[in-house]
């Protein structure tokens, strides 16, 4: 009797270990098996082998297994870790709120753009002269998954007429729909086809846009790198747009940017060769077959037509001004020599707008906002008063305007719209969110911190306050570090959550970004790119250092070129952190170039083909080609979409292959692959919950967590 009892308790014991999620066992991971080739590529007589290069072929029944037998071991991982959906549910309650952007005015109705809460997409509302209210655009009404969504709007000059651009499966192709806007019908044909655009209208009968070529093969992931403008006449076929710009065989620009001036008198045109640097046009629109003017003919620097008065134009640009500067220069004789400093170049980074009759320059001061009020003659008006210390956005009111509008947040702050009166520089509250986030319970401090060979890196560290500074607080180190981009203060609901456990999130402002002008970037790019992977490790250490956390309790973090960032990081230092989140990242430096409009990432990377040096130095790094046999590396979900055709999912996928093939020891190395989904942009709110349940569960767990943080600490303090 006594051993049939002690087997059916063996029995018990059995079954409630394998229905405890508590358990790791239930989490050791079989990943599917992926297939290699024998691929090699030769680069100054070195060969590479590349034996997942069939993944990049994203049209194959291959690979679209692959995908579906990844997303079945990840997500059946993910769904055992139990306290993934009360993160889901906390994070769905606390982005029911209502959000609203800025107004602004096209003809004679208010524009704004509002979310309920957990709609999928911002539906854009209209008032009327009268103050009556009314839906105007409703993008969650395209499709029924929230898989399309608006991109942009372009009001006609007399705002009669809208032309708004989508995007069907997160994917960077475009099409243009024109539509009335007092009956809100379709006007004219669909534009197909269209990428990384601007939607300009010459006055009330047409617009200017620009696009590829449709690529032979996948229009996911063929490379494209000849960028052409069209003019659209209203009332006509889409294949009677006239080319405008661009389509020489002898000089590709890989984005060419077309806008007209306010007052309809001028065409202004952006080539550009990579994503820094252009060169600059102009075209009187006034004169029948007017010629081209030349106002740069090099890509040295990063310059563009701020407004103009008449036939004076007023440029931004950092040709000799690395943190830029206002001129102006009448369109007759508009080449550098002629240009006369109306705001002069400081020693903080400017971003300017023009406002009505003024221009409102925003400087970064250490990452942080500060803004002044200039007339154009360069005279300073005041200082704009801010409600703290934060990151703006917004200003750019019509010249006919007397009043403008801005957001400001911070990392503890949601954001809120001010308005400014331009003639008086008074500020007032608009709109203030209503959200369930005490933010008075948080606190936000910037630290400065030593690089590798000594260069001083900001950094913002925000926790609740009070935190315990005894190296066990779960700590999200996020990074970017590229592109001219800067990391500015701003509120993420996500990340509210995270700190609501008790976590920590720090962001550094690392070199290649744009934080202290071109100097900061260029001091992160091609063979200086190592500077970037310092400056984020040196981030880590202080956070150790002085016990903010410690590497079993650290997740680094980073998107797109941030996924290079923290795909580097793991593989140069695999015991710097416990988990590693890459996003859509860039992880093949060999052969990034290759894909869709890749190559026109150049500036900051040079491509393998530039030189020996310049092979070996990405070869050197990339994350891809350094993954080592037999080393633990730490914890890593790997996302990406399917439909991302900015940085190709076949980066990641390689990646994971690559790294679930050399892993040692029992961290998991997970793929998550978001079908119907690109790069970021546009994603419905539904998949954003669902994706950062997933990896901030994910994170958690593999810090050791079986409970979230906050109720451990309420057992603990029992």
């Amino acid at each position: 009797m006594k051993i049939v009892i002690l087997a059916i308790l063996s029995i018990f014991m059995i079954l409630a270990c394998e229905n405890d999620p508590s358990n790791k066992n239930n989490f050791e991971v079989t990943y599917p098996k992926t297939n290699t080739v024998d691929t090699v590529d030769t680069y100054f007589g070195v060969e590479v082998k590349d034996p997942y290069r069939w993944l990049e072929n994203d049209m194959s029944e291959e690979t679209a297994k692959w995908i579906e037998s990844q997303n079945l071991v990840t997500h059946n991982y993910l769904n055992k870790i139990p306290f993934k959906n009360d993160l889901k549910e906390r994070l769905s309650k606390l982005w029911n709120y209502e959000k609203v952007s800025a107004p602004f005015k096209e003809g004679n109705n208010t524009y704004y753009y509002k979310n309920n809460g957990l709609q999928n997409h911002y539906v854009l509302y209209r008032k009327k002269e009268n103050g009556e209210e009314d839906v105007f655009l409703d993008p969650n009404s395209f499709s029924k998954d929230g898989s399309t969504s608006l991109d942009a709007v372009s009001f006609s000059k007399n705002g009669s007429l809208l032309a708004y651009s989508i995007s069907e499966d997160g994917s960077d192709w475009r099409k243009i729909i024109v539509m009335d806007t007092e009956t809100k019908e379709h006007v004219g044909d669909t534009i197909f086809d269209v990428k990384f655009t601007q939607i300009s209208w010459y006055k009330n009968e047409g617009f200017y846009y620009s696009s590829y070529d449709k690529p032979k093969g996948s229009e996911l992931s063929t490379k494209t790198d000849q960028h052409k403008v069209y003019y659209h006449k209203l009332g006509t076929p889409q294949k009677e747009d006239k080319l405008v710009f661009g389509g020489t065989p002898e000089e590709k620009h890989r984005y060419i940017y077309a806008g007209v001036t306010q007052d309809d008198n001028y065409l202004i045109i952006s080539p550009r060769i990579s994503t820094t640097g252009n060169k600059l046009y102009i075209k009187d629109l006034s004169k029948k077959d007017s010629s081209w003017i030349t106002i740069l003919d090099h890509n040295e620097s990063n310059t563009a037509v701020l407004d103009n008065d008449g036939s004076t134009l007023y440029l931004v640009t950092n040709l000799d001004a690395p943190n830029k500067r206002i001129v102006k220069v009448y369109v007759s004789n508009p080449t550098p020599e002629n240009w006369v400093d109306i705001i002069p170049e400081t020693n903080f980074v400017l971003q300017p707008s023009s406002s009505g009759k003024y221009i409102i320059a925003k400087y970064m001061v250490d990452a942080i906002s500060k803004v002044m009020q200039y007339d154009y003659n360069g005279n300073l008006i005041r200082d704009i008063k801010l409600p703290g210390v934060g990151n703006t956005n917004g200003f750019g009111s019509k010249k006919e305007e007397t009043v403008d509008y801005f957001s400001f947040t911070n990392y503890v702050t949601p954001s809120s719209i001010y308005k400014l009166n331009l003639e008086t520089g008074k500020t007032e509250l608009y709109w203030k969110p209503s959200i369930e986030f005490n933010s008075n319970a948080y606190e936000s401090n910037q630290v400065f911190y030593l690089s590798k060979d000594g260069t001083k890196i900001p950094m913002i560290i925000t926790h609740k306050k009070g935190l315990e500074l005894n190296g066990k607080n779960p700590t999200i180190l996020y990074g970017y570090g590229g592109f001219n981009i800067s990391l500015n203060p701003t509120f993420s609901i996500g990340m509210a959550v995270w700190m609501e456990q008790g976590g920590v999130y720090a962001v550094p402002n690392i070199r290649g970004g744009g934080e202290y002008g071109k100097k900061w970037h260029d001091a992160g790019i091609k063979t200086k790119k190592q500077n970037v992977f310092d400056d984020f490790i040196a981030a880590a250490e202080y956070l150790f250092k002085n016990q903010y956390t410690s590497s079993e309790y650290l997740a680094i973090r980073g998107g797109s070129n941030g996924g290079l960032l923290v795909g580097a990081v793991m593989t140069q230092k695999p015991d710097l952190a416990k988990v590693v989140l890459p996003a859509v990242g860039v992880l093949d430096m060999l052969r990034y170039h290759t894909f869709t409009a890749g190559a026109g990432w150049a500036y900051d990377y040079g491509t393998a083909e530039d030189s020996k040096e310049m092979f070996e130095y990405l070869k050197g790094y990339s994350p891809l080609h350094n993954i080592k046999e037999g080393t633990e590396y730490p914890a890593t979900l790997v996302t990406t979409g399917d439909h991302d055709d900015r940085v190709v999912p076949a980066h990641s996928f390689k990646f994971a292959a690559e790294l679930q093939s050399k892993q040692a020891g029992n961290n998991p190395t997970l793929i998550r692959i978001e079908t119907d989904a690109g790069h970021g942009a546009g994603t419905p709110v539904s998949k954003i919950i669902e994706q950062y349940a997933d990896i901030f569960s994910f994170a958690l767990f593999n810090m050791g967590y079986d409970v979230l943080p906050y109720k451990k600490k309420k057992k603990d303090n029992r």
